[in-house]
């Protein structure tokens, strides 16, 4: 339980500190936030504690490929927000990224599979 508190707690102070990034004149630093490895470490010491090296250098190279779901939902999200309300852009670039991360997982799992 204290963990998962513990955790909690980490994701409010990231919210935090997004938000008060974002009222700086350095307002788009907060776009990197996010990107802190926070749950790759989690995932990764998990992982390698639990499993065996092997597949943690399989999970790091799959990570590694999750960059492209995140490169469609940025792009999509760009171009939606030309002409669509934020709200609707956001969701639509979700979406998107949705179905790129579907795509990674399915290409992984028929060319990985073992």
């Amino acid at each position: 339980m204290a963990g998962l508190i513990f955790k909690a707690l980490i994701g409010a102070l990231v919210v935090i500190l997004i938000g008060i990034l974002s009222k700086t004149r350095n307002y788009y630093i907060a776009g990197l936030v996010p990107l802190f490895p926070t749950f790759a470490l989690i995932a990764h010491y998990i992982v390698g504690t639990e499993r065996n090296i092997e597949a943690l250098r399989t999970t790091i190279i799959f990570g590694l490929w999750a960059v492209i779901p995140y490169m469609v939902y940025l792009l999509s999200l760009y171009f939606f927000i030309a002409s669509m309300k934020l709200p609707y852009a956001l969701i639509a670039a979700v979406a998107c990224w949705s179905l790129a991360a579907w795509a990674q997982i399915s290409l992984w799992s028929r060319f990985h599979a073992g």
